[in-house]
């Protein structure tokens, strides 16, 4: 296509060109493409009707004046001249000066608006200002209510509580009381059961592995190291080298000869084979402590049925995939350090779902230094290959009926005591429990975790807690009996003998939502964390819409610091203290698990 030019127009760089008035090809010339970019506005344009754009049957007739503005950017003279513009040049150039126009151009002799545009105008300005007076109250509203619930949340949730306990003045429930009792409200779906039942054969799966990985290592360190490091190996073979020495030879003593593996007895009076330790029984045990590091170790024990012995090992996880077992407790013969038993060596039958082995802190140097604190280490034992513990269970504890007897009616006399009070903490569990724990450690100025007789009662009777003298006093004498002071009694044996603690399966849930929160493995857990973790969208007050989810998560968190050492912080005790003061009113376990599965997505 050539390009054609009539007239004269004077472009840069081309004058000759375009004066000579021929045809030329845009090849051999500029381009339509080259000239737009080099030339965005050409200097004549035709000028533009604006009568031409009014051309409705709903708009007024109007009209501007003269155009006389538009000839001080025209030239007349020059506005004879055309030019055949491609089309993006001339869309370009028509938008360039349409915007110069819009800036400059004022119309001299605009009419006024008709009545048909004034009554449109205070129709849009009356919505307007209708809207904006809707708009402004709303927003006012909703800053009002969160300004009202960052403050004080307590006002909505109180009625809420009040409406769900309307035993309050029989039961003298306090504000935190009737929060703490909003923890009950969680209940199981079935798609929620579902997911959870999914997970939990995930986990049995993967703590059966883990149980597998610990019982090949305690076999592998007891069979490859145990024939090297027996003593019998110096014995048998001193005895063998003077038999066949002569008196008077002065051969080296065989501690000072080289030792090779030849001259060593493979087989000695306590030699262990795979085939004597399989005859064995595996438990999972827990520390019973205060301290979350400790609480939280995973410790898995064997007793061995041919010797009476035991030992116990910790498996240790780092991160994901990187996983450590090593020695607890080593395998030897141990006896009861407190209680009725005291002195006497662990038997088959001292070992059951809820037992407790105690050993002395300062026989194992290797135990952590929070652990030798304490004068004795206390495990509690959470689970029992009860398959194994059959096929290998005898009926030699006749000797010991009296022991049972007199074990089972200390468990009686706690028992009558912890149903007595169990009516009076069903719905003030949580606020009574952390207080106990809150007011024996102020009362334990030495740190020890030991009280007297005085304590006790003035702690029973700060918390209205009523028990006849003849039951405090039955139960302190079945205290000492099992303890190791003569005077004074750990308050954690004594809250657990006067109201009781929760079983091993409900307390396993606990201590794993403590290990989720607690990501450091430092033992306590900061309040933000509880914040961030903790979900109150499956809550039925939420799902209702009688209570938004942050005012639930406030309440837990209110009852949650309100008992707690520090305000930032909670420790693991505390932490356990507040789901054991829950599990009170709770009778299903399954009800009590959905308490912490919901909201802490475990």
């Amino acid at each position: 296509m050539d390009l054609e030019v009539r007239g004269v127009a004077a472009f840069p760089g081309s004058q000759t060109q375009l004066l000579s008035g021929r045809k030329k090809p845009l090849h051999q010339g500029w381009t339509s493409g080259s000239w737009a970019i080099s030339n965005p506005c050409p200097p004549v344009v035709p000028p533009l009707d604006l009568r031409s754009l009014v051309g409705s049957d709903d708009e007024d007739d109007f009209s501007y004046g003269s155009l006389s503005a538009l000839h001080t950017h025209f030239n007349p003279s020059k506005s004879s001249s055309a030019l055949d513009w491609d089309l993006p040049c001339q869309m370009s150039c028509t938008q360039h000066h349409l915007n110069e126009l819009e800036q400059d151009i004022i119309p001299e002799d605009l009419p006024a608006p008709t009545g048909k545009y004034k009554l449109k105008y205070e129709q849009y300005k009356t919505e307007m200002k209708e809207g904006y007076k809707q708009y402004s109250q709303k927003k006012s509203e909703k800053t009002k209510s969160n300004i009202t619930h960052q403050r004080s949340p307590r006002n909505k949730i109180d009625k809420q509580c009040s409406t769900q306990s309307t035993e309050a003045s029989e039961d003298d429930l306090t504000t935190l009381d009737r929060k703490a009792l909003l923890q009950h409200g969680y209940v199981s779906s079935p798609r929620h059961a579902q997911h959870s039942s999914r997970k939990s054969d995930a986990e049995t799966v993967a703590a059966e592995k883990k149980k597998q990985t610990v019982a090949e290592q305690m076999m592998i360190d007891h069979l490859s190291r145990a024939v090297i490091s027996d003593p019998e190996q110096n014995l048998n073979i001193e005895k063998q080298g003077t038999a066949h020495t002569h008196p008077d030879s002065k051969r080296p003593p065989l501690r000072l000869r080289k030792r090779t593996l030849h001259e060593t007895k493979i087989r000695t009076h306590s030699t262990l084979t795979e085939n004597v330790l399989s005859h064995k029984v595996q438990f999972d045990s827990r520390i019973i402590s205060r301290n979350g590091r400790d609480a939280c170790r995973d410790l898995i024990g064997f007793f061995f049925t041919n010797d009476q012995s035991l030992t116990i090992y910790e498996y240790r996880q780092f991160g994901k995939n990187r996983t450590n077992v090593l020695p607890f407790i080593p395998k030897n013969i141990y006896s009861h350090q407190c209680g009725r038993r005291k002195g006497k060596q662990y038997q088959l039958g001292d070992f059951y779902i809820g037992g407790t082995l105690t050993f002395l802190s300062s026989d194992h140097s290797n135990l952590p230094q929070s652990i030798k604190e304490n004068i004795l280490l206390r495990l509690r034992i959470t689970n029992i290959d009860q398959i194994a513990l059959d096929s290998v269970k005898t009926t030699s504890m006749a000797h010991e009926e009296d022991i049972i007897i007199q074990e089972t009616k200390d468990r009686l006399a706690f028992k009558g005591i912890q149903d007595t009070l169990k009516e009076k903490l069903q719905k003030r569990g949580v606020r009574i429990l952390m207080g106990l724990g809150k007011y024996f450690q102020q009362l334990d100025k030495e740190g020890c975790g030991f009280l007297n007789k005085a304590d006790f009662k003035q702690a029973l009777k700060v918390f209205h807690l009523e028990v006849s003298e003849k039951d405090f006093e039955s139960s302190w004498i079945i205290l000492i009996a099992n303890g190791n002071s003569k005077d004074k009694v750990d308050y954690g044996e004594f809250r657990r003998a006067i109201i009781g603690e929760m079983n091993e399966y409900r307390k396993s849930f606990v201590r794993k939502v403590f290990m989720k929160l607690d990501f450091n493995k430092t033992g306590v857990v900061p309040i933000i964390n509880i914040r961030k973790c903790y979900c109150a969208k499956k809550h039925p007050q939420v799902i209702s819409g009688h209570s938004t989810e942050e005012e639930i998560k406030s309440s837990f968190l209110e009852t949650l610091k309100d008992a707690s050492g520090k305000s930032d912080k909670v420790s693991y005790g505390e932490f356990e203290d507040y789901y054991e003061g829950l599990s009170l009113g709770i009778v299903d376990d399954e009800d009590f698990v959905n308490i912490l599965r919901t909201p802490w997505g475990i």
